[in-house]
């Protein structure tokens, strides 16, 4: 069991286990959209822990803005993502709302987002999730 919290207006259709074991088995197409989602949900899985595990704070908020805007994803990336308030993101990245409000700021300063009510996310930022981050000023 789990529990989800949607960031934006969405529809949501709730089935019975033997209904949708049913519809798996006749519809062929379901099946395999199902599949490569389960696959694309592991791999996010996966994903996540080695971020957790081998990446700072601030390189663990950059992938999860860049995530947030589909950068990676088919299609073009969103430049501008669903209102998120700090406290979410640090949920999301395992970190303080201080922590997120400081890179929030660092990232502002270093061109990467602009914020004016709406979050716009720069393809840049990708900068500091594949290299390390710029040196800091003393």
């Amino acid at each position: 069991m789990g529990a989800a919290t949607a960031m934006t207006d969405c529809e949501l259709m709730r089935m019975e286990n033997k209904a949708m074991r049913h519809a798996l088995h006749r519809e062929h197409k379901l099946s395999d959209m199902f599949v490569a989602y389960l696959l694309g949900r592991n791999i996010r899985y996966e994903e996540d822990l080695v971020d957790q595990l081998f990446n700072s704070s601030e390189k663990r908020l950059a992938r999860i803005l860049l995530l947030l805007a589909r950068f990676g994803k088919d299609g073009r990336p969103e430049k501008v993502i669903p209102k998120i308030s700090q406290e979410t993101l640090a949920e999301m990245v395992g970190t303080t709302r201080s922590r997120v409000s400081f890179f929030m700021n660092r990232f502002r300063k270093l061109g990467f987002i602009k914020y004016n009510g709406e979050l716009e996310i720069h393809s840049s930022l990708l900068n500091i999730v594949l290299h390390d981050p710029p040196e800091r000023s003393v």
